[in-house]
């Protein structure tokens, strides 16, 4: 048996999650986790991956409670530990898997938080001078896309004399179309009149042309969602309100579904709680928000 670094066996995980192909943002994500649980369990005196115990794992979940991570960012590290010591016992770096029986905490389900018209007013005029956000903004807010999606977004991708934009769907090969309203397109060309000169393929860069990652973007549209004054917002609660707004506007449950990427109609349906009787509408349109 490999008496491994942890550090050296935090590389080799994440080789081996963007040889497997995994999305940018998720090798990302994993590799924060790990990082996470390398520093802590290292802060102990251990330092080999052979020497993490089921109890450092468990000490390691409830320092991250004591810290208000929620629940959901608990459960997420917990997956990205499973998935490291997982690969540990294939690789054959440990014998015996101390995530195994790690349990995950309850999470409790709070409904979507859905933004007023008066809210995400508010929000574009905080951040209309910075075409970059703007753009960003109004992508997520017309077409309900994921933040991981639009950060993966490429040129290639966005069809601007068509209307429309193709979105590959994370962890996954399907693709779907769709629609760029009046207010979405004029956003993103607008925005790609300042565009960086690169040969980066990413839609949204940086002022230094590397691609502009989740935890930017989030960063980004959380400083502007407290410039608005809107309290208790996150990103994703665009994506949230696209969905509810097509709801109560009539378009069908079913073309929602699929354009938001949902994999069971049963997700969607959820929405559906969140407001009154929508209006019949036969015709599959978007509702421009």
């Amino acid at each position: 048996m490999q008496q491994t670094v942890l550090v050296d066996a935090h590389v080799k995980f994440e080789q081996h999650l963007r040889e497997k192909g995994k999305a940018n943002a998720t090798v990302i994500a994993y590799s924060k986790d790990i990082e996470q649980l390398v520093q802590f369990v290292g802060n102990n005196g251990k330092t080999l991956a052979a020497e993490v115990s089921t109890d450092d794992i468990d000490l390691f979940k409830s320092d991250l409670k004591q810290k208000r991570y929620t629940s959901k960012s608990i459960s997420r590290k917990i997956n990205s530990i499973k998935a490291f010591f997982r690969y540990l016992i294939a690789e054959s770096i440990v014998e015996t898997n101390p995530a195994q029986a790690i349990t995950h905490p309850k999470i409790e389900q709070v409904p979507p938080r859905v933004l007023s018209r008066l809210e995400y007013r508010a929000l574009r005029d905080a951040c209309r001078g910075d075409a970059r956000i703007f753009a960003i903004v109004e992508l997520l807010l017309q077409t309900g896309m994921r933040i991981s999606e639009l950060a993966a977004l490429a040129s290639d991708d966005v069809d601007l004399e068509r209307g429309i934009i193709m979105i590959l769907a994370q962890n996954s090969r399907e693709e779907r179309k769709v629609p760029l309203n009046k207010a979405a397109k004029k956003a993103v060309m607008e925005y790609l009149k300042v565009r960086p000169r690169a040969r980066e393929k990413t839609v949204f860069l940086t002022k230094t042309c590397r691609p502009f990652l989740v935890r930017n973007i989030r960063t980004a549209i959380d400083r502007y969602f407290r410039l608005a004054g809107i309290k208790g917002a996150k990103v994703n609660d665009l994506r949230h309100t696209f969905i509810v707004e097509q709801l109560k506007a009539g378009t069908p449950l079913v073309y929602v579904s699929q354009l938001v990427g949902h994999k069971r109609i049963t997700t969607t349906e959820k929405y559906l709680n969140l407001i009154d009787t929508p209006d019949l509408n036969p015709n599959v349109q978007i509702e421009e928000l």
